[in-house]
């Protein structure tokens, strides 16, 4: 990703500032678009009601509701919080054609949609844990 991601100043504007804002892990996935190992992710098995929010921003993305256990071994959503919270992006690394979402807000990476969910889109937001917060319902 480039340099300069926003000009929002309540965001960092440059590379650096991510890396010190997000550390290591988060930084290589949200802004360099990595992935974590499956099944290590610790909001795989979170059932909590409430909120996933973008990691790197916490604009909402996706409402426990949606979320469900798609065997793939990332958390998984069947629709985002709402049409504008995320953004897609053709992505044709490691050899295929996938679609990757990004955070609509701070352009972080968050992971792929496949179309094999269970919801009324078919669709499956497969999501990196690191790329998101969770904020329990109060």
């Amino acid at each position: 990703m480039s340099d300069q991601s926003t000009t929002n100043p309540a965001m960092p504007a440059s590379d650096r500032e991510w890396a010190e804002k997000l550390g290591p892990e988060r930084y290589r996935i949200l802004r360099q678009a990595g992935t974590e190992a499956p099944w290590s992710g610790e909001l795989l098995n979170n059932k909590g009601s409430g909120d996933y929010v973008c990691g790197g921003c916490g604009t909402p993305l996706f409402e426990s509701d949606a979320k469900y256990d798609s065997g793939s071994g990332w958390p998984s959503f069947t629709n985002p919080v709402d049409d504008g919270a995320v953004s897609e992006v053709t992505d044709q690394s490691h050899g295929m054609t996938r679609v990757e979402v990004r955070c609509a807000k701070c352009a972080g990476h968050l992971g792929h949609v496949f179309p094999d969910g269970p919801g009324p889109q078919g669709l499956r937001y497969c999501i990196n844990s690191a790329s998101l917060d969770f904020k329990p319902e109060e």
